[in-house]
């Protein structure tokens, strides 16, 4: 059981991106999710889209983030990254230039957000790339259909927003499902950890990691405070 934390790829620069990783991984962090911030992130809440068009403003190059992304992973070898990515962004790229890059980086986890339909997830899909799969907490059909033909991980979530299925009405009936429906790949739990006891919440219900964002991105400016909440949170693994 791990503690997925999000990093702000350039939020407030790049440089300060790096620093926030490495401050991450010495509290113990093993596991990040790494963005390329969209200019268009419509599926974000304020927070987090004000955090990427701020990173955009100082750079927008997206070569500029490849390689702080590389920088960082040979300064963290230890750490397993994930990379979220718009499929906006991922056009602007350039998808034979992004398959390139993750392939040639390792970065093999892919959340590829704001789909307009399968064409380019089928490519990088076919590439040998893994690209993960988000299953609401009411436990839709189609979604869950969708997590067991698709690759990568299987991203739940881990606390309901007012829909909840009669026939799975917790977290452990959720993921013990998906288990039965023959999904063996990892499942990641995210939207509503916004506590250390959720993260055991995840763990009791069986799931693999627990995704952890806004809790820990408000106290980058002290990082002391910052890295103290990230061992609370580790603790419970």
């Amino acid at each position: 059981m791990e503690v997925i934390l999000y990093l702000s790829n350039g939020y407030p620069t790049l440089e300060s991106s790096y620093q926030t990783a490495i401050e991450y991984a010495d509290a113990g962090c093993r596991m990040m999710e790494i963005d390329f911030p969209s200019r268009n992130p419509y599926l974000e809440g304020e927070y987090i889209a004000d955090r990427m068009a701020k990173a955009l403003e100082v750079c927008d190059d997206y070569e500029k983030y490849m390689e702080s992304m590389v920088r960082i992973k040979e300064r963290l070898p230890e750490v397993h990254f994930l990379v979220l990515a718009y499929e906006n962004t991922i056009e602007e790229i350039g998808t034979e230039r992004f398959i390139k890059f993750c392939k040639e980086n390792d970065f093999e986890d892919v959340l590829m957000v704001g789909l307009k339909d399968e064409t380019i997830k089928n490519e990088i899909i076919a590439s040998g790339l893994k690209v993960s799969c988000y299953v609401q907490f009411h436990m839709l059909p189609e979604e869950i259909e969708s997590a067991k033909a698709s690759n990568g991980f299987v991203y739940m979530q881990a606390k309901p927003n007012g829909n909840i299925n009669p026939d799975y009405p917790t977290l452990k009936d959720c993921i013990q499902h998906l288990r039965d429906c023959g999904i063996e790949r990892p499942i990641y739990c995210g939207v509503g950890v916004h506590a250390p006891e959720d993260v055991k919440m995840v763990k009791d219900a069986g799931g693999d990691a627990a995704f952890v964002g806004s809790t820990i991105l408000k106290l980058h400016e002290d990082v002391p405070a910052m890295k103290e909440m990230i061992k609370r949170y580790k603790a419970q693994c």
